[in-house]
């Protein structure tokens, strides 16, 4: 099964100039997630992971979905006052414009090995900023794992020193 045949342009999103990938069709399909879900999983056999954090929103989808497969905690991502107690924030550039991200001061602790799920890595910022997170509360990165990877960008440049995995590279 082709996974990219789950996956549909969407011209001029969310601004004019911009080539959005729609993971719309991925999610609606059965077979298709499953499918998907197993090949995320599989990237991180052997390896011992602690917790996988999902990036707002779309990270969310199939960040819990890892966390259940390996049986462990799952910690949300989010955009500023999102979240109800106490957060650090990072500031991150993006393909089109600035945002800001935020995790719990306790959702991470010292020495845990975590995974970080996107739907997609693109110019860096995101996951840089995620990264830098995790880091500063002590957490120790096993993995970025993301959907789709749109290598094109040169997103990867950003976390050098990360294992990157996708499922799909354009």
């Amino acid at each position: 099964m082709s996974l990219k045949n789950y996956i549909r342009d969407i011209q001029g999103f969310p601004k004019e100039g911009i080539l959005f990938k729609d993971i719309t069709p991925l999610l609606i399909n059965a077979d298709a997630s499953k499918n998907c879900l197993k090949i995320l999983v599989s990237s991180l056999k052997d390896k011992k992971i602690d917790k996988v954090i999902g990036v707002e929103s779309r990270g969310f989808l199939f960040g819990m979905l890892i966390a259940q497969e390996l049986n462990v905690g799952f910690v949300p991502v989010r955009k500023p006052n999102k979240l109800p107690y106490k957060t650090i924030s990072a500031t991150y550039d993006l393909e089109y414009g600035t945002d800001t991200l935020e995790i719990h001061i306790d959702a991470i602790q010292k020495g845990d090995r975590v995974v970080i799920h996107d739907d997609v890595l693109a110019t860096g910022g995101t996951i840089k900023a995620v990264c830098e997170l995790v880091e500063r509360l002590g957490g120790e990165i096993v993995q970025c794992n993301f959907i789709m990877e749109l290598s094109f960008l040169n997103g990867r440049e950003k976390v050098k020193e990360q294992e990157i995995f996708a499922v799909i590279r354009y």
